[in-house]
């Protein structure tokens, strides 16, 4: 230890290597910082946007399909086709109505409500998107299909219901029209017949 009275060279090299220690620390704090700084930057410019998101999920959904097909022993003929480009529409319609976009300014993510529950698509960092495995994939095909079938089903009944509806007003509406009908013609007979008595007592 160094006493103010007893000042010795050792005592100020000691002084000088603490310096230096306490310098380098902080420089090497201030260098985590800069790094973390910049590494946040890094993923802040370069976090894919929900586009990005969307071309990467009908990606997976094309190879998705094509793999499907291929498995079922599906030729790669006109029909075909055209059953693959069914889907992978329907499932882009869904995609654009239903996908919800989650921006954390560091990375984003992708996920869409089904059954009262959200499911995670994809993960957007450092310029990728990481979309869901294949068996995340045909689960939500799947749902996807199933609550396509349930809306199809509950626009058909609405539709019934709205055409019931439509016939018993225009019934109603027929009878009405023909009760008015035989109101002014008991009107016209009940007048008709005042007259007439009117016209026995002169």
């Amino acid at each position: 230890m160094c006493f103010r009275f007893a000042y010795s060279k050792n005592c100020t090299t000691f002084a000088a290597v603490f310096r230096v220690i306490h310098l380098i620390i902080y420089m090497k704090k201030l260098l985590w910082i800069v790094i973390v700084l910049l590494v946040a930057v890094l993923m802040a410019v370069t976090a894919p946007a929900e586009e990005k998101h969307k071309e990467a999920m009908m990606k997976a959904v094309r190879e998705y399909v094509d793999e499907e097909a291929e498995n079922r022993g599906f030729g790669n003929n006109g029909i075909t086709q055209l059953g693959k480009n069914v889907v992978v529409q329907a499932v882009k319609t869904a995609l654009n109505s239903k996908l919800k976009f989650d921006n954390y300014y560091l990375f984003n993510m992708t996920h869409v409500r089904l059954d009262g529950e959200d499911k995670t698509l994809s993960l957007g960092i450092l310029g990728h998107v990481f979309t869901f495995d294949k068996d995340m994939l045909r689960e939500n095909l799947e749902e996807a299909t199933r609550t396509k079938e349930v809306e199809k089903v509950e626009k058909a009944a609405a539709k019934e219901e709205a055409r019931e509806l439509k016939r018993q007003l225009k019934e109603q509406r027929k009878l009405e029209k023909k009760l008015a009908k035989e109101k002014r013609r008991q009107e016209k007979a009940a007048a008709k017949e005042a007259k007439r008595k009117a016209k026995e007592k002169k």
